[in-house]
C-alpha cells in the first residue's frame, strides 16, 4: 500500500488546523461577517422569544395580568415593549412564527447553508402568520390577546359581510388553495382517483417529426434550463436553490441543428429528465448494489446552455452565385492561357473558403498546374490561394479561393450541430467548420496531445477558447479538470471563476491560473507524480487505460479502501510555450516531454500554443510526441514546415483560418469564434453554481529534495506531521499511506516518507504488497512512550 497515491477528495473538508492561504483572505473576512451577523440575529431571536413567552405567561398565570407595575418581564422593560408591540398591537401568538423565521435565518448564517430555500420559507411563513391570526380571532373572539389587534381588526371588517360561517369557509378555501399552489396538492388522490391525475400529467404532444415528452416525475423542483434562471449563491458552501419560480412548468431545451449545405432542419425539442437528487436518494446511491456515479458529488450542477453564446449566422451575406461563376471563369481562362485543358470544375462553398475542384484533361501534368499558383491568384485578385494537387482520394486538383466576404462561424452553431450533440467521444472538441461547411468535431483522447501555433492576432487564443468551451459543454466537473498555464497573465484569467469546478492546482498555490515559471515547473513535476500514481492504480486493477479503470470503479469492482478512486481527465493548457522555453528551457521541456510520451493512457492530455513556431521552440522531441498540430496563419514557409512539416500555413488568410494535421492529411477549416463576452457569460454561469470546496489538489511537489527523500526512514529528521500521522494510524488501527494522504492532505512523496519513518519507529510493520501495514502500537499511551523515546 505504500506505493498507492490517494489525494484528498474534493468533497471532504480541509484538515483541522490547515493555514488559510492569502488568496482566501477576502472570503475569510466575508465568513467572519456572516458568523457575527448570525450570532447577533440568533441572540435577537432568543430575546424576542423570551419577551413574547413571558408576556403570555404573565397574561394567563400572573395575578393582575400584565398591567403596568403588576409584573416584571423576564428580559426587562424593553422586552415588555417589544412583546406588546408584536402581540397585543400586532399578530398575537402568531408572533412566534416571526421569531421562528428569525431563528431560521440565524441558523442559516451560522451553518453556512440553506435549511429551506428562500422561495419556500418566506411565502409559507407569511401565509401562516396571516391565516393563523384570522383563525384565532374567529375561534377565540373573547380572547383578543391570541389574535392581536390585526386579527381582531380583520375579523371585524369581514363579519358584517360574511358573518362567522362565511369567514370560516374563506379560511378553509384559502388553506386548500395555498396547499394546491404551493405544494401541488393532488386533489385526485383525496378522492381515490390517482389514475386520472396521472393520465393528466403524462400527455405527450406530437408533431410531424418531434415529440415533447413530459416526465411524470417532474414537479416544481425542476429548473428552467435556458440560462436565465440562475441559482442563488450566498457562499461556497451554499446548496443550490432547486425550486423553480412560481410558473410551475419547465421549459424544454431547444437545439437547432444545421445541415452542411446551410439548410435548416426541423427543431428537435427535448425535455430533459429530472436529475435533482435529494439526500435520501444520494445515500441510497452509495451502496454495493448500485453503480457509482461521480457526478453526484455535484448532483445539482447544471450544464451550460446554448443561450449563453452569440449567434453570428446573419452577420454576413453568403457568397453569391455570380462571384462563384466569376471565379470559375477566371480559373478556366488562366489555365487555358497556359495550354492546360480541363474537363470540369466543381465548387464547394464554405464559410470563408470556396474549393474549386478541377478534373484536368488526360495528359496534363499536375505539377504544371501547381506552378501556376501565383498566376491564378493574380487573375482572381485574391490572397491566400492554395492549390492541392492532387486532393487525396479524389483524383482531382483543388484550388482554395477565399470568399470576398468571409462568414463568422459561431461557436453556438458548432455546438448545436448533430455531430457534437450526438458525439460519444471521451473528450469531444468542436474546432469549427470545414471548407465544405461541415462542423468538425474530434476526440482529444485520440490525438492525444495538440500543438497549436500561429502568428500574433491570427486566432490562436480564440482557438484555445473554442477547445475549452467544447469540453465545458460536454463534461461534468467531476469528470474533467484543467491545468492552465498563462505566462502572459491575460488570456486565461477569465477561467479563474470556475476554479472550484474545473481547475486543478498545487496545494500551496494561491492562483489556479499558473503565471510564474517556477510554479509551471513544479506543476509539471507534480503531474509526473500523479501520472506514476495513476499507473500504479492501473497496474493494481489489471487494466490498460483510464477508460477501463473508471468503468471498473463505476461498477464497484475496485475498493476505495485499497487506494482506488475515480480518475477525472486532466487537460493541460499552455498558452505561450515559447516564453517558458526561453526562461526555463530543459526544466520545462523534460517533464513536458515525459508527460507527452506516457500520460495518454492515464487521461492526462496536453494542449500547447505558441506564436513562435521556430525550431528552437518546437524541438524535434516536442514534435515527435505531438502528432496533432493546429496551425493558424504564419509569416513564412519555414514556420509552416516547422509546425506542419509542410507548407500551407503561410497561405492562410488569417482571422481563424487554420490547418489541422493529424498525420497524413491536412484539413482546412474556419475556427469557431468565441468572444470574450461569451467566455464571461459561460464562466459566470458555471461559477455562480455550487462547486467543490476548492480546486482539485495535485500531488505535493517541493523540488528535488522531495524526490531524494522518498522511502527514507531516517528518524533523525522526523517530518513535522509525523506525530499527527502516528496518532491517526493508531486511532484507526489501519496502516496505509492512502489514509495519511486523505486525512492530512499530503502528497505522495511526503506520505510515503512518513510511512517509512513510522516503520523505522516500530509503529507499523513492513509493507505487505497491496495490503495495509500491521499496526504494532495499540493505544495512545504506548504511542506516547514511543514518541518520547524518539525525542
Amino acid at each position: 500500500m505504500s506505493n498507492n497515491v490517494i489525494r484528498k477528495n474534493n468533497v471532504e473538508k480541509p484538515a483541522v488546523g490547515k493555514t488559510l492561504k492569502k488568496s482566501k483572505r477576502k472570503k475569510r473576512n466575508f465568513n467572519t461577517a456572516r458568523v457575527v451577523s448570525g450570532i447577533l440575529l440568533l441572540a435577537l431571536s432568543v430575546y424576542v422569544c423570551l419577551s413574547v413567552v413571558s408576556f403570555f405567561y404573565a397574561e394567563f398565570f400572573s395575578v393582575g395580568g400584565n398591567s403596568a407595575g403588576s409584573y416584571s418581564n423576564w428580559v426587562g422593560r424593553l422586552g415588555d415593549f417589544v412583546a406588546e408591540l408584536l402581540v397585543k398591537k400586532g399578530f398575537g401568538i402568531s408572533s412566534l412564527v416571526i421569531v421562528a423565521l428569525m431563528f431560521h435565518y440565524a441558523c442559516q448564517l451560522l451553518l453556512n447553508r440553506k435549511i429551506f430555500a428562500r422561495k419556500y420559507i418566506l411565502p409559507v411563513m407569511l401565509f401562516v402568520v396571516l391565516w393563523l391570526t384570522l383563525a384565532l380571532a374567529v375561534i377565540f373572539p373573547k380572547v383578543p390577546i391570541l389574535s392581536g389587534s390585526f386579527g381582531v381588526f380583520v375579523f371585524d371588517e369581514l363579519k358584517p359581510v360574511l358573518n362567522t360561517i362565511g369567514t370560516i369557509i374563506i379560511l378553509f378555501l384559502s388553506l386548500l388553495l395555498f396547499l394546491f399552489l404551493r405544494y401541488h396538492l393532488n386533489l385526485f388522490s383525496l378522492f381515490g382517483k390517482n389514475d386520472e391525475g396521472k393520465q393528466a400529467r403524462n400527455k405527450c404532444v406530437k408533431n410531424d417529426d418531434d415529440t415533447i415528452i413530459i416526465d411524470e416525475q417532474m414537479n416544481d423542483n425542476n429548473l428552467v434550463d435556458d440560462g436565465s434562471d440562475y441559482n442563488d449563491q450566498t457562499d461556497e458552501g451554499d446548496e443550490l436553490d432547486n425550486n423553480n419560480d412560481e410558473d410551475g412548468e419547465d421549459l424544454p431545451e431547444i437545439q437547432l441543428i444545421h445541415k452542411p449545405n446551410g439548410a435548416e432542419e426541423e427543431m428537435e425539442v427535448e425535455r430533459p429528465e429530472e436529475d435533482v437528487v435529494d439526500e435520501k436518494e444520494i445515500k441510497e446511491h452509495y451502496t454495493i448494489d448500485t453503480e457509482y456515479d461521480p457526478t453526484l458529488n455535484l448532483a445539482h450542477y447544471r450544464m451550460p446552455t446554448l443561450s449563453l453564446l452569440n449567434d453570428y449566422s446573419n452577420s454576413v451575406e453568403p457568397i453569391t452565385n455570380e462571384e462563384i461563376e466569376h471565379n470559375r471563369q477566371n480559373i478556366r481562362n488562366t489555365l487555358k492561357n497556359y495550354s492546360i485543358e480541363i474537363d470540369s470544375i466543381k465548387a464547394t462553398v464554405g464559410p470563408t473558403i470556396t474549393l474549386y475542384e478541377i478534373v484536368p484533361a488526360p495528359g496534363v501534368r499536375i505539377a504544371k498546374i501547381k506552378s501556376l499558383e501565383n498566376d491564378i491568384a493574380l487573375s482572381l485578385a485574391a490572397i491566400g490561394i492554395r492549390i492541392i494537387a492532387p486532393i487525396p482520394g479524389k483524383g482531382t486538383v483543388g484550388i482554395e479561393v477565399p470568399n470576398s466576404k468571409p462568414q463568422i462561424v459561431s461557436m453556438k452553431s458548432v455546438l448545436s450541430s448533430k455531430k457534437f450533440v450526438e458525439s460519444a467521444y471521451e473528450l469531444p472538441i468542436a474546432l469549427g467548420k470545414t471548407i465544405s461547411n461541415e462542423s468538425f468535431v474530434t476526440d482529444l483522447t485520440k490525438m492525444p496531445h495538440l500543438l497549436v501555433a500561429g502568428a500574433t492576432g491570427q486566432g490562436k487564443s480564440v482557438g484555445l477558447n473554442a477547445i475549452i468551451t467544447s469540453l465545458l459543454y460536454k463534461k461534468h466537473p467531476s469528470q474533467l479538470k484543467f491545468v492552465m498555464v498563462d505566462p502572459k497573465k491575460v488570456e486565461l484569467t477569465l477561467y479563474s471563476r470556475i476554479e472550484r469546478h474545473y481547475l486543478a492546482k498545487l496545494p500551496d498555490s494561491e492562483d489556479a491560473i499558473i503565471t510564474e515559471t517556477k510554479n509551471v515547473v513544479n506543476t509539471l513535476c507534480s503531474l509526473l507524480i500523479e501520472m506514476e500514481a495513476r499507473y500504479n492504480l492501473l497496474k493494481m486493477s489489471g487494466v490498460r487505460n483510464i477508460k477501463e479503470y473508471n468503468a471498473k470503479f463505476v461498477a464497484r469492482r475496485l475498493n476505495p479502501e485499497n487506494g482506488h478512486r475515480y480518475l477525472p481527465y486532466i487537460v493541460v493548457v499552455v498558452d505561450e510555450f515559447a516564453d517558458l522555453i526561453m526562461t526555463a528551457g530543459k526544466e520545462v521541456e523534460t517533464p513536458l516531454t515525459r508527460l507527452a510520451q506516457l500520460a495518454r493512457a492515464i487521461g492526462i492530455h496536453l494542449i500547447i500554443a505558441t506564436q513562435r513556431p521556430s525550431v528552437n521552440i518546437i524541438t524535434g522531441t516536442i514534435k515527435a510526441n505531438f502528432p496533432a498540430r493546429l496551425a493558424f496563419r504564419v509569416v513564412s514557409k519555414i514556420d509552416s514546415r516547422t509546425i506542419l512539416d509542410s507548407g500551407g500555413a503561410d497561405q492562410l488568410i488569417g482571422r481563424g483560418d487554420m490547418l489541422l494535421s493529424t498525420g497524413s492529411d491536412l484539413i482546412r477549416m474556419q475556427c469557431a469564434f468565441v468572444d470574450t463576452d461569451e467566455v464571461e457569460n459561460l464562466t459566470e454561469y458555471i461559477g455562480s453554481q455550487t462547486g467543490f470546496p476548492s480546486a482539485l489538489y495535485l500531488p505535493e511537489y517541493s523540488g528535488e529534495s522531495s524526490e531524494t527523500q522518498v522511502g527514507g526512514g531516517d528518524l533523525s529528521d522526523l517530518d513535522p506531521m509525523f506525530e499527527e500521522a502516528a496518532k491517526l494510524i493508531v486511532t484507526h488501527q489501519h496502516g496505509s499511506t492512502s489514509l495519511i494522504q486523505r486525512k492530512l492532505s499530503l502528497g505522495y512523496n511526503r506520505a510515503g516518507r512518513i510511512m517509512d519513518q513510522l516503520e523505522a519507529a516500530g509503529i507499523v510493520g513492513a509493507a505487505e504488497g497491496s495490503k495495509p501495514r500491521e499496526v504494532l502500537v495499540h493505544s495512545d499511551m504506548e504511542l506516547r512512550d514511543v514518541i518520547d523515546n524518539l525525542k
